[in-house]
């Protein structure tokens, strides 16, 4: 059987990827019967010679690691969220054969707190220096007028951070790893560490915290989003940082807004209660 329009998430590893879940759920909900989504591990050195194959089948990528930068030589336009950090997770093909490179994780970060009813912060602090942080960064950017405290473990990478803060007109600050449980103190906390590293801060919560922004979705709650509820803290979960930023890629690709965001989160939803 032969689809009219494809799209896939590239990415390695990628097996545990969401995407294919969130974006065939859309494609149902549009009645887009003739698009398919598919999930292929590709790593940087793989990267090239996949998207050189592309054919005009193809609507569009979705790049997680480690490929967010790595695609960056591959495009013919990048836009300007996606140049602020450096980082692509969304790779729309045109009609005419061009290649348009975008980051909706900065505009899903800041839907998923509107959702949440945050939409403007005093300050704000980040747990963690990868990709994530620098997109949360220029989310913050765009909500939160003063300083905003990067929680790091090594000088290299506060450094990292205090180049992308400059970048991005952020006031950024860095303190210690071992000094994060102070970033409990600000209205508005974003873990981008990998599973289990802000387990032991679980304990360090304080009565009546603000807003967490855990971008983990798996396992879910972590220790610190549980710890943060049952103080009465209101947390932002992965899932909805996922949803918001494949509504966005699907509206991309398919040209269809908006998109079917609470169809998607359902079943984003009903596959991580499966497992």
């Amino acid at each position: 059987m032969t689809f009219a329009r494809r799209a896939a998430v590239l990415g390695s590893p990628i097996a545990h990827s969401l995407s294919p879940v969130l974006h065939r759920a859309a494609y149902r909900e549009l009645g887009l019967d003739d698009w398919s989504y598919d999930r292929f591990e590709v790593d940087e050195a793989a990267l090239a010679g996949f998207v050189g194959e592309l054919d005009s089948s193809w609507a569009g990528l979705s790049l997680t690691m480690p490929l967010k930068r790595a695609i960056l030589p591959l495009l013919d336009e990048v836009t300007d969220a996606a140049a602020s950090v450096e980082a692509v997770n969304t790779v729309v093909l045109t009609e005419d054969g061009r290649r348009v490179g975008d980051n909706t994780d900065i505009p899903g970060i800041i839907a998923a707190l509107r959702e949440r009813g945050v939409e403007r912060v005093e300050s704000a602090a980040i747990l963690g220096a990868g990709a994530t942080a620098s997109s949360a960064l220029a989310a913050l950017a765009r909500i939160c007028p003063g300083p905003v405290t990067a929680y790091v473990r090594s000088e290299a990478r506060a450094e990292e951070m205090r180049g992308w803060g400059e970048r991005l007109g952020v006031d950024v600050r860095t303190a210690g790893w071992d000094d994060a449980a102070e970033a409990f103190a600000t209205p508005l906390v974003i873990a981008t560490t990998p599973a289990g590293t802000t387990d032991p801060l679980a304990a360090s919560v304080p009565e009546a915290p603000g807003t967490l922004f855990d971008v983990l979705y798996d396992p879910w709650p972590t220790r610190l989003a549980a710890a943060w509820s049952a103080r009465g803290g209101k947390v932002v979960g992965g899932l909805d940082l996922l949803v918001h930023q494949a509504v966005l890629q699907v509206e991309q690709m398919t040209g269809r807004v908006p998109g079917p965001l609470a169809a998607m989160r359902a079943a984003g939803e009903k596959a991580l209660a499966a497992h």
